[in-house]
C-alpha cells in the first residue's frame, strides 16, 4: 500500500518521527476532548440547537482566535517552534483542568466557554507550528509525501480519539457529568504527554531560521500590524501560494455550510427525539469524512506525480460540486455518509496541495505568519459559512436550494482557479514536480 510505504520512508528520518509523535498524541487528545464537549453541550437531551445556535457557537469559539491569530503568527516566526509545541500542550493541560472544574459545577457560563475557547485557540496555534516546522525534518523533495501522510495520520489519530472518548463515555463507572469529567481528564493527560514528547527534539531544530530576517522579525514583534501587511505582500508576491489559499478558502466556506447541515440533520431531522442516536450518527459521518481524508492522502501523492498540483485542486473542486447534489440532495443517512466521504477526499486533497504550495513558495522566516494566517482564514470562513447557514437553513438542515448554490459555487471556483493558474493551457514543467521527484 503506497500510503504505508510513504509512511515508512518518512519514519526513517529521526526528527520527523519525533515531530510526528507530538502530532499524533496531541490530535488523539483533541478527539477525546471534543467528545466530552459534544456530549456535555451539543447532544445533551435538554438542548436542541438550531443553525443560529451553532453559528453563535462557532463565532464564540473561533472569532476571538481570528483576532489574536496574526499576533501569534508573528511570534511563531520569532520563538522556538519546539518551545511552542511544548508550552501549547502544557497550557492546554491547565485549561482542561479549568473546564473540568466548570463541568463539575454544571456551569456553561462565560468561564466554561472562555476555557474551551482558549484551549481550541491554542490548538490552532499548535497546528500552525507543526506545519511550519515540517520542512525542517524532511527533505524538500519529500514535502508532498509528508504533507499527505502527517496531517492525515493526525486526522486519523483525532478520529481514534473520538472512538476512545466515545468508548470511555460508554464504559465509565460513573454517570452524568462524572462521565464527561473522566473523558476530559484522559484528554488532559494526553496533552501533557504530547508536551513531554516535544522535549525529545533540540530547541533550535524546528526553526525559525532568522539568519536573513532576524532584524526584521524583531521589529515585527513590536509592530504587529506592519508585520502582517508585509507578510500579506509576501504571499501576494508568491502567486502559486496566494491562488492556492484563495481556492481552499472558497472550498472551506461551503464545506462549513455542509458541516452545519450534517449536524442539524442528525440532531433534528433523522431522529430528533433520540440524542444518543444523533451523536452516534454524527460520529459515523465524521468517521466517513476521516476515511475520505485517508483516501486523499493515498491518492494525492500518486496523482501529483502525473499532473500539476493545481490541476488536482481543480478536479477535487469539481468532484465536490457533483457530490453535494448527488447523492447529497437525497437527505438520507447513507447519502450523507457518501457525501461526507467524498468531501473528506476533496478537503484533504486540496489541503495537501495548498500546504505544499505554501511551503515551497514562502520563505522560512515568514512561514509561521503565513500558516497562522492560513488558520485565521479557515476560522473566519467557517464562522461566515455558519452565519450564512443560520440565515438560509431550516432547523432540520434540509434545503435543496443551499446545496444547488454550493454546487454552482464549487464549479465557478474551479473554473476561476484553473484560468488563474493556467490549468489546461500550460503543460506540467519539471519544476512542478521538483518536490515529488524521489517518490517515483
Amino acid at each position: 500500500m503506497q500510503f504505508l510505504r510513504d509512511l515508512r520512508t518518512l519514519l526513517r528520518h529521526r526528527y520527523f518521527r519525533r515531530l510526528f509523535a507530538v502530532r499524533l498524541v496531541s490530535q488523539l487528545s483533541d478527539g477525546i476532548f471534543q467528545v466530552a464537549l459534544a456530549s456535555y453541550v451539543l447532544f445533551s437531551p435538554e438542548r436542541q440547537p438550531n443553525a443560529t445556535a451553532i453559528a453563535i457557537g462557532f463565532a464564540v469559539l473561533l472569532l476571538p482566535f481570528s483576532l489574536l491569530g496574526p499576533f501569534c503568527g508573528v511570534l511563531l516566526d520569532r520563538w522556538s517552534r519546539r518551545q511552542t509545541l511544548l508550552w501549547s500542550n502544557v497550557i492546554r493541560t491547565g485549561l482542561v483542568l479549568v473546564v473540568i472544574a466548570t463541568v463539575l459545577r454544571d456551569n456553561t457560563g462565560p468561564l466554561f466557554f472562555l476555557a474551551v475557547l482558549a484551549c481550541l485557540s491554542v490548538n490552532r496555534f499548535l497546528l500552525a507550528a507543526l506545519s511550519a516546522a515540517l520542512p525542517h525534518v524532511v527533505p524538500t523533495n519529500r514535502l508532498v509525501m509528508a504533507n499527505a501522510v502527517s496531517p492525515t495520520c493526525g486526522t486519523l489519530a483525532f478520529l481514534l480519539g473520538l472512538a476512545v472518548g466515545s468508548g470511555l463515555e460508554a464504559v465509565s463507572p460513573v454517570t452524568g457529568r462524572g462521565t464527561d469529567v473522566v473523558v476530559l481528564g484522559v484528554g488532559g493527560l494526553g496533552y501533557l504527554t504530547s508536551a513531554l514528547l516535544a522535549l525529545r527534539m533540540p530547541r533550535r531544530l524546528l526553526g525559525p531560521d532568522l539568519r536573513t530576517e532576524q532584524q526584521y522579525t524583531r521589529e515585527a514583534v513590536r509592530h504587529v500590524v506592519r508585520g502582517l501587511v508585509d507578510g500579506a505582500r509576501h504571499v501576494l508576491d508568491r502567486r502559486p501560494a496566494a491562488f492556492g489559499l484563495a481556492a481552499i478558502g472558497a472550498h472551506r466556506f461551503f464545506y462549513g455550510i455542509f458541516s452545519v447541515v450534517i449536524i442539524l440533520l442528525y440532531r433534528n431531522y433523522f431522529e430528533p427525539n433520540n440524542a444518543d442516536a444523533g451523536i452516534a450518527g454524527l460520529a459515523t459521518a465524521v468517521l466517513a469524512s476521516g476515511i475520505g481524508f485517508g483516501a486523499a492522502a493515498l491518492l494525492t501523492p500518486i496523482v501529483v506525480r502525473r499532473i500539476r498540483k493545481e490541476a488536482w485542486i481543480v478536479i477535487l473542486l469539481l468532484a465536490a460540486a457533483v457530490v453535494v447534489l448527488v447523492p447529497g440532495a437525497l437527505f438520507t443517512q447513507p447519502a450523507v455518509l457518501v457525501t461526507a466521504f467524498v468531501l473528506g477526499i476533496t478537503a484533504q486533497g486540496i489541503k495537501i496541495c495548498v500546504d505544499t504550495l505554501v511551503q515551497e513558495n514562502i520563505d522560512d522566516a515568514y512561514r509561521g505568519r503565513v500558516f497562522s494566517l492560513y488558520d485565521v482564514l479557515f476560522n473566519v470562513l467557517i464562522v461566515a459559512s455558519a452565519a450564512c447557514a443560520a440565515a438560509t437553513l431550516p432547523a432540520t438542515g434540509k434545503s435543496y436550494l443551499v446545496l444547488v448554490v454550493a454546487s454552482i459555487a464549487y464549479v465557478v471556483t474551479a473554473l476561476v482557479y484553473a484560468r488563474a493558474t493556467g490549468v489546461g493551457t500550460r503543460p506540467r514543467s519539471p519544476a512542478d514536480g521538483r518536490s515529488e521527484g524521489t517518490l517515483r
